[in-house]
This record gives structure tokens, sequence and C-alpha cells, in this order.
């Protein structure tokens, strides 16, 4: 139980009732405020997709996916999804969406490879959003706006909680500070990505992370991202590479960093290309995703995922997902927790 962090004197401050009624205030009202912001209308989105066709979000490169074969169409194998990230800008092109509009669902996943902690869970769900753009909005300021937009509506998520439950107290700074990931890796040369993040957090409250899955200065990227969704390579206005990023809050219930949103804007013909070519996958180029965007049938987009665990957790103030989510643990895991006044679900 290395991973699991044990906060001191940590007391629930919602019995089981009230975090369910909050579960579902948080979600209810979040996801109104995102689709207002953002002009997005939901979709309905599938729980897995055929191999093969490159369509499953392949996270770091080296996740498995759950698989099973598909009985009535001659033992074709299908996929558990990691993430929407590729499928929802096939379904912005099959819904014709304008720019400046764009889709959200509810994204369920599993991700049987993911070690567990207070965070990481093998059950994963999240809004998926994607919304069209113009290629004058592939820029850090357009990012910057829209994240700033996402910002907005977690804010006023946290405040009708604390009204709602009068225990809770706001801890959220007002705006989010953007840092660009080569400028945290000099701030703090000597530490790892995840230290630098506890660090920069702690600082200022909510930072926005730019430019994650490519190489920086040290030869390693700040951390993994699969080439053929989010742009982490064009060099963007700023003279900096990368056009994607991190939500990240301070977390006081833990004492570190804590990821709401991965996002960016999406990979146009050249960056998949030449992202392809830098993660040694150009074979990708004969999959079905990928000739689609090659051949210009994609609309450029922005797009990401929001946990709706994590956000819950957050909100709730609650030291682990699994009082937020049922989902398995390991059994020692489940009795560290219950001694420690974290009941899981």
């Amino acid at each position: 139980m290395s991973k699991l962090i044990k906060p001191i004197d940590y007391k629930p401050l919602l019995d089981t009732r009230q975090t369910e009624q909050g579960i579902k205030l948080i979600k209810e009202f979040f996801q109104q405020n995102l689709s207002t912001e953002l002009r997005l209308r939901r979709v309905t989105a599938p729980l897995f997709v055929l191999r093969g066709l490159g369509i499953n979000d392949d996270l770091n490169g080296v996740e498995r996916a759950v698989t099973f074969p598909i009985h009535d169409m001659n033992d074709a194998v299908a996929e558990v999804v990691h993430s929407l990230a590729k499928w929802k800008r096939l379904s912005l092109a099959e819904y014709e969406i304008e720019p400046g509009h764009g889709i959200y669902t509810d994204m369920n996943a599993i991700r049987a490879d993911e070690e567990l902690d207070n965070l990481h869970s093998l059950y994963v769900d999240q809004w998926d959003w994607e919304a069209v753009i113009t290629s004058g909005q592939r820029t850090v300021a357009y990012l910057k706006s829209v994240v700033e937009r996402i910002y907005a509506a977690i804010r006023r998520t946290e405040y009708l909680a604390c009204e709602t439950f009068q225990q809770l107290k706001p801890f959220l700074p007002e705006k989010i500070t953007f840092i660009h990931s080569e400028e945290l890796l000099q701030m703090y040369p000597g530490k790892s990505p995840k230290e630098r993040e506890d660090a920069i957090c702690q600082k200022y409250g909510a930072v926005f992370v730019i430019g994650i899955g490519g190489e920086l200065a040290d030869g390693k990227p700040h951390d993994g991202r699969a080439p053929d969704y989010d742009d982490w390579s064009t060099v963007a206005e700023d003279g900096r590479k990368g056009l994607n990023g991190d939500i990240l809050i301070w977390y006081p219930v833990l004492g570190r960093s804590f990821e709401l949103s991965s996002m960016g804007i999406r990979v146009d013909h050249d960056a998949l290309l030449r992202q392809l070519e830098l993660s040694g996958k150009e074979e990708r180029k004969k999959l079905y995703f990928h000739q689609k965007l090659l051949a210009g049938e994609l609309p450029l987009s922005i797009g990401g995922g929001i946990g709706q665990s994590r956000l819950c957790m957050v909100m709730l103030h609650k030291a682990h997902i699994g009082e937020i989510q049922a989902s398995i643990w390991p059994d020692d895991m489940r009795r560290e927790c219950a001694a420690m006044g974290m009941p899981l679900i």
C-alpha cells in the first residue's frame, strides 16, 4: 500500500446519504455549465469500439485495452474504450458541427493496467467533450480562453456544493495560472515532473501546464501523450512547443497536486504526420481514423476529458476516489482505508 496517501486525522465531512446527494448535484450542475460555456450538445457514446480502426485512445501507448470477441461478427475483436479522444472527432464530422460549437458525452471506461491509489481506479468516468475550431484558433491564446471558461464552471460548482453543504469550505483560487512545461522544468530543475506539479500547484492553487508530450530541454517529455490526438509538437506563437495541457489544482485534503482535466487543440494534418514520425508510429497512417484525418475529412478541433468522480471527490472533500465510485480494490487497501475513516463504496 505504498502508493496510498494517508491523510492524518481524516474524517469525511459528509455521510453516505449526503455524499450520494452531492454526487448527483455536482454531476447535473457541472455538465450543464460546461455545455453552456462551450456551446456543447450532448451525444450518446460507445463503451467499446472495434480493434484495428485507430479509434481507441492509446493514452501513453503502453496500456492494454480490455477486449472481447463479438459472436455475431465472426469473433471480430472489440476494445473497451480508454477514452473517446478520437471517436469524438469522427462524431463532429458525422453531426456536421459548425465552428464554435461541439459535443460532450458521458464516457465510461475500464483501464485494467491502472495503478490503484487515492486517485486512480480501474473504472474511469469523465465528461468527454470536443468542439470545432477554425485554423486561426489553433493558438495558445485560444487554448487559454477555453481553459478559463472550464475553470469558471468548476468554481461555480464549488460554490454550489459549499452552499448546499455548509460544512464544506471553498479553497479554489479565483484565477487559474498558466505555465509551460519547459518553464516549469527551468523553475524546478532537480525535481521530477510530479514534484514540479506539486510545487507549482501549492504555490498558485490552480494551474494549467501547457505542452505535455513533447521533449523538453532535459530530453524527456513532462508526461506521455499519444501522437494522434493532442498537438504537442507544433511551435506556438510564444515560441514553445505544444497546444495542449492539464488542469491541475492543489488539493489540501491529500496535500498534493490533483489533475482534473487533460485537454488540448487536436492535431492537424502536419502535426499528425510529425508526431507519428517522432513516436515511431508511422504505420498508423493506414488506420481508418488517421486516413480520414489526413484526407481532410475531419474538422479542426479542441477537446478533452474532465473526470466526473475526481471532480466530485474534490467538491465533496473526499480523500479517496473509492468514496465516490463503486469499483474493485485490493482487500488490504479496503482495510486500511476503513481504518482511516475512508470507507470505499
